[in-house]
């Protein structure tokens, strides 16, 4: 097998692994919500908002450190730890008390932010500058993959039911527990890099996997990769794209929790609501997967770089932010147990709310992907630093807009997105524009 192949099977295991893991913990998150409204009649007093929000908010903090801990144990190990923990979280669904529920959420947030360090890491390492845009949507097309399967058994499963049962509760937890410790357990098939890397590359191999360094050594890198970090903090590229990157948090807290709770709330999709929170789940995951699938294909074709496909992102998203504002009811995020019988400018319609969750999707496959390839080609040389920089920012704003979902209406969550993600499209055209003319005058794209 040659270098770009092992390469490209790296790629792949690493999307696989992170479409078992992420089937369970985005079922998880999408139908926290609407378990735990079921489950605060008892002694159970949690809010999935709450947890989302300390999730996200010790994850931007833990991006701080995370660099060092992928500096000083490699991407391999870091990613499996990690995935214990986002198993351990989704266990504690199975019989939930809420100490362990809001313990388990402080623990996934660190842990989330060395995953995705790593992951970062990983990706940059088995990509080259012809390759970063085909293997980011590849890894995004099978990572958001997870939408579809937990998503299909919630949406049959659950068809008709407006409780959710404590049975109903434990065999999905269960199941999702099991899926999450399969993906983990996969990360041991991505090859070291030492097994990889073709000629030229091995102070690459050296950072990443550490070689034979001494415990001194790696105590040197770690704490270099976090000086690194905050100094790349501070770039004028990395500030212009922390807005757009700031909008992804917006949204993924959007799509990946309000939406869906905003669906089960409605009751006047008939009985239908619970089981259409996994149709839309589903139908986010097409959107994503398509998304990904075509521009990871076209990369190499695309002769406009990449802001037309930030466009169509954002574009599509504002489509989605007008029809969800005129079919669903403005208290739907802070609906009680109970659900609303409010309407907004039209009789709520399944075929409109389930259309809209589709386009969430694809228009978050639009940004995302743009940014994995653009910090993958900006940063090659610093890609542990840039991918942590960018999943602090991400994610701190996911924890405020965690937070704020617990009082606001649809209709201004909405606004905000709209608002941030205005502002984040021209400051990524920006970055674009500059990396674009440096590169057609022949300069480094890694030195802007």
């Amino acid at each position: 097998m040659s270098p770009d192949s092992k390469k490209l099977f790296n790629v792949l295991i690493l999307g696989i692994s992170f479409m078992f893991i992420f089937t369970a913990f985005q079922t998880c998150g999408n139908i926290a919500q609407t378990v735990i409204t079921n489950l605060n009649s008892t002694d159970f007093h949690g809010s999935g908002y709450t947890s989302m929000s300390v999730i996200y908010g010790v994850f931007s903090a833990s991006n701080l450190i995370s660099p060092s801990v992928v500096a000083l144990v490699g991407p391999q190990l870091s990613m499996f730890i990690s995935g214990i923990f986002y198993s351990l979280y989704i266990a504690v669904f199975i019989q939930p008390s809420t100490w362990s529920f809001y313990t388990a959420s402080v623990f996934i947030g660190i842990a989330a932010a060395v995953l995705w360090t790593a992951q970062g890491n990983c990706l940059t390492i088995n990509s080259d500058e012809n390759t970063i845009g085909r293997n980011s949507g590849v890894f995004w097309a099978l990572l958001q993959s997870s939408l579809f399967f937990g998503n299909l058994y919630i949406y049959f499963a659950w068809q008709g039911k407006t409780y959710i049962s404590e049975s109903d509760r434990r065999t999905v937890f269960i199941a999702l527990t099991v899926i999450s410790l399969v993906g983990t357990v996969l990360f041991f098939l991505i090859r070291k890099q030492e097994d990889t890397k073709a000629p030229g590359e091995e102070d690459s191999a050296n950072e990443i996997h550490g070689g034979s360094s001494s415990a001194r050594n790696k105590l040197m890198r770690a704490v270099d990769a976090f000086k690194r970090s905050i100094k790349l903090s501070f770039t004028k590229e990395i500030l212009l794209l922390s807005v757009t990157t700031a909008y992804t948090g917006l949204e993924l807290t959007f799509f990946s929790g309000v939406y869906g709770t905003c669906i089960g709330a409605v009751n006047r999709f008939g009985g239908e609501e619970k089981s259409l929170i996994g149709l839309s789940g589903i139908f986010i995951g097409v959107g994503e997967i398509l998304g990904g699938g075509i521009f990871g294909l076209l990369s190499k074709k695309n002769r406009f770089g990449r802001n037309p496909i930030v466009m169509l992102g954002i574009i599509v998203h504002f489509i989605a932010f007008y029809l969800i504002f005129v079919n669903m009811p403005s208290n739907a995020p802070v609906a009680p147990m109970e659900g609303t019988d409010d309407i907004a400018y039209m009789i709520p319609s399944k075929e409109v709310a389930i259309f809209c969750s589709f386009l969430l999707g694809l228009g978050d496959s639009c940004f995302n992907t743009q940014l994995l390839s653009i910090l993958g080609f900006l940063y090659s040389e610093d890609s542990a630093p840039a991918f942590a920089i960018f999943k602090f920012v991400q994610s701190i704003c996911a924890a405020v807009a965690f937070f704020y979902s617990n009082y606001f209406l649809l209709q201004w969550q909405l606004l905000i997105m709209v608002v941030v993600g205005f502002f984040g499209t021209i400051t990524f055209f920006a970055v674009e524009w500059k990396a674009a003319a440096l590169l057609a005058r022949g300069s480094d794209y890694s030195s802007i």
